[in-house]
């Protein structure tokens, strides 16, 4: 388990009687001469950036379980270029509950040393806090799992000078002592945080203004008593409905490649092009003379020449009130986008040095080159590495865009993906490490984990399928590590596991109707869970097996092998499909629902309730018959098609324990390649209508790995 992290000065402070506030901005700064070595260490209960005379330095901190902090730490001597030089640390507490950060008061805890030599250290001495004023509070939710709109309100060129000048002040705020928790070592690598430019400024437009009878209305702008957020009323800028006023020209082309500098005249937008479906902190310049509004709209993708701030189900952009500023700006979050829309309201703006930070998982780290002269496959490879570092940066994620959650599932195929480019699992322990630690799940039944962690899931609402993929990955990651004493600390959480899964067994050992959020995968199949879930219960088995093997529990494997066949014994129909459900009717018998899904029968191959030499004739249907274009040939209508999570992963997987290499090879160039040309990452769907940069969608590295694609540096 992680090492405690013991602050030698440096006690957690935030202002006095705003720890619980929504959405609360502070910066905290000093200043400090050039120093051969400077050593900041620090954490937070949200998030924070750390920035050296209002240059960038980095993101964090890394997330952990509830009570429990992470410590990030950098050495700041690179950074202090002048003689004098003004560190600063803007901390947000959003205070709600998100899938993204826990709902834990705000508070940060912070030291900065020279060898033995104290510099300063928040509670003792050194650091002022000034108010971020700039930041708008009450703004909405930027979506249901993440925090706020980042909303601000420029007026003159002062703003920001505290965190950029020596000797420069803000408004001052009073401090107060703060509730923390324990504090551990990060061990997660750092992100090396590259400069990325934009790889072509391509197109503008002019826009107008008109009210609407709707505004986009997701699920995170409602306050609920389990869901936090500001009320429509209370919000100073509603940017959602500002944003929704826009009526954009249809854009003419232009060509600027590689320009980092853009004019956007009044009432007109500029699109620019990263080139790449890239995930970072943006980085600028605003210069602007007057009074008038800036939206920054980004997405991943195009749709009719435009782009659409709320495709995802979220609020994507960031908003500025102008009043004649020339100030260098740095978000407070990372987003993610291939696309930016630049749009000046009333007032003429000028964008310089404009940049991307990149955060994401090290390239330092990963070991792995690609060895094949398939071009296609070359940009596959690429789009998968760009997708497993965006969603690798301090837990696995399943998105960097919308959610940034630490999905189980999906950590399971991320967590083969780091290995297979750094040969360690250091961020997978840390990850799993996070839902060992704390002592209970509040919301949850005994037993239980959460679906994704760390997150406050108020309403309730669990996956129990995703509770049973955290024991296989926990059975792979002993594969790879070797790490018994991991696996030893995680045993009463696993058998708490079992405990709570036993009293849904009816007299097949089949589980029946579990409770909350029954998933096997994006589909037809997710209607298809109750009463008794064929696939959720190939799982089971699959998830007793593991058990056994870890803690060598020969009663586990035992009860494995009955549910399977008792599994082939209900399940399978005279086509030759296995069903996916069955019902109890009113005679209290299990009855077969009739419908087959194409993701079924991949977690019958993938559990080994069958295997090739069971079922042979079910195994070559899906080998030769299914795939990425079964439906373009007509080929078993009647079965309802997989997508991409987690169907179409667990075909691929199937293909490869098996050794299909030629159909393994084809299928992936077909799932594939669209994507990566398209935004050079990998998508969560078939289509483009969710997520296009999704965590587990880089396990195509894996396969390719597999076939011999890769090669070690």
């Amino acid at each position: 388990m992680s090492m405690d992290f013991n602050f030698k000065k440096a006690l957690p402070v935030w202002e006095k009687a705003t720890a619980t506030q929504k959405n609360r901005s502070l910066s905290f700064c000093c200043d400090i001469e050039k120093l051969p070595s400077a050593r900041l260490s620090l954490t937070a209960s949200c998030s924070f950036i750390v920035m050296v005379n209002g240059e960038f330095v980095a993101h964090g901190p890394a997330r952990c379980a509830h009570g429990f902090f992470r410590v990030d730490e950098y050495e700041l001597a690179p950074f202090l270029t002048k003689e004098n030089n003004r560190i600063a640390v803007r901390v947000v507490g959003y205070n709600v509950n998100s899938y993204c950060y826990l709902n834990q008061p705000s508070f940060l805890v912070a030291e900065l040393f020279a060898g033995e030599e104290l510099l300063a250290a928040t509670g003792v001495s050194g650091f002022e806090c000034y108010s971020t004023d700039e930041r708008v509070i009450k703004t909405q939710r930027f979506s249901f799992q993440r925090g706020f709109v980042e909303a601000y309100n420029l007026s003159t060129e002062d703003h920001f000078v505290y965190e950029q000048k020596c000797g420069a002040v803000g408004t001052k705020v009073e401090l107060a002592s703060a509730i923390a928790g324990k504090f551990i070592s990060r061990e997660i690598p750092y992100s090396e945080n590259e400069e990325l430019h934009p790889k072509a400024i391509f197109q503008m437009g002019t826009v107008s203004c008109s009210e609407k009878e709707k505004y986009y209305n997701g699920r995170e702008l409602t306050p609920k008593h389990d869901f936090f957020t500001y009320k429509l009323e209370e919000l100073e800028i509603a940017t959602h409905i500002e944003a929704g006023k826009l009526d954009f020209s249809t854009p003419k082309a232009m060509s600027l490649a590689g320009s980092d500098e853009i004019e956007i005249a009044k009432d007109s937008y500029v699109d620019i092009d990263w080139g790449v479906n890239y995930s970072g902190i943006y980085d600028f310049i605003i210069e602007a003379e007057g009074k008038g509004e800036l939206f920054v709209i980004f997405d991943e993708i195009m749709s009719d020449n435009q782009i659409y701030a709320n495709r995802l189900g979220a609020s994507q952009l960031i908003y500025f009130k102008l009043q004649s500023c020339n100030l260098h700006f740095i978000s407070a979050e990372p987003y993610v986008m291939r696309y930016t829309r630049f749009v000046a309201k009333g007032i003429n703006v000028k964008i310089r040095k404009l940049s991307l930070r990149h955060i994401a998982f090290p390239q330092a780290e990963i070991k792995t080159r690609f060895v094949c002269d398939d071009e296609k496959m070359a940009k596959i490879y690429d789009a998968a590495v760009e997708t497993f570092r965006a969603n690798a940066v301090d837990i696995y994620m399943d998105c960097p865009s919308r959610e940034r959650a630490g999905w189980l599932c999906d950590s399971f195929f991320t967590s083969r993906v780091e290995y297979a480019l750094t040969g360690k699992a250091t961020l997978e322990k840390c990850f799993l490490e996070n839902f060992l630690l704390p002592e209970k799940f509040e919301f949850l039944p005994e037993g239980m984990l959460p679906m994704c962690y760390p997150g406050d899931h108020n309403d309730k609402t669990f996956i129990p399928n995703w509770a049973m993929w955290y024991v296989l990955e926990l059975g792979e990651y002993f594969k790879r590590t070797g790490d018994k004493a991991f696996v030893e600390k995680a045993k009463p959480r696993m058998l708490a596991l079992l405990n709570y899964f036993k009293r849904f067994e009816n007299e097949y050992c089949l589980l029946e109707k579990l409770e909350s959020w029954v998933f096997v995968e994006w589909s037809r199949s997710n209607a298809l869970v109750q009463d008794v879930s064929f696939p959720t219960n190939m799982i089971y088995a699959l998830v007793l097996e593991t058990m056994a093997d870890l803690y060598n529990e020969s009663e586990l494997a035992a009860k494995a092998a009955q549910i399977k066949a008792n599994i082939n014994k209900l399940a399978m129909t005279p086509s030759g499909f296995y069903c996916d459900n069955a019902i109890r009717n009113e005679a209290g018998e299990l009855v077969l629902s009739g419908e087959r899904t194409e993701a079924c029968q991949y977690y019958a191959f993938f559990s080994n309730v069958a295997i090739p030499a069971t079922h042979p004739e079910l195994w070559k249907i899906l080998v030769k018959d299914f795939g990425y274009d079964r439906a373009e040939k007509g080929l078993y209508p009647e079965i309802w098609p997989a997508n991409a999570f987690i169907g179409n992963y667990l075909r691929l997987d199937l293909l490869n324990r098996y050794s299909y290499k030629e159909e393994l090879y084809d299928n992936i160039k077909g799932y594939f390649y669209y994507m990566a040309e398209r935004t050079g990452t990998l998508w969560e769907n078939v289509g483009a209508e969710a997520s296009c940069n999704h965590g587990f969608a880089s396990h195509v590295i894996y396969w390719q790995k597999a076939l011999g694609l890769l090669a070690e540096y």
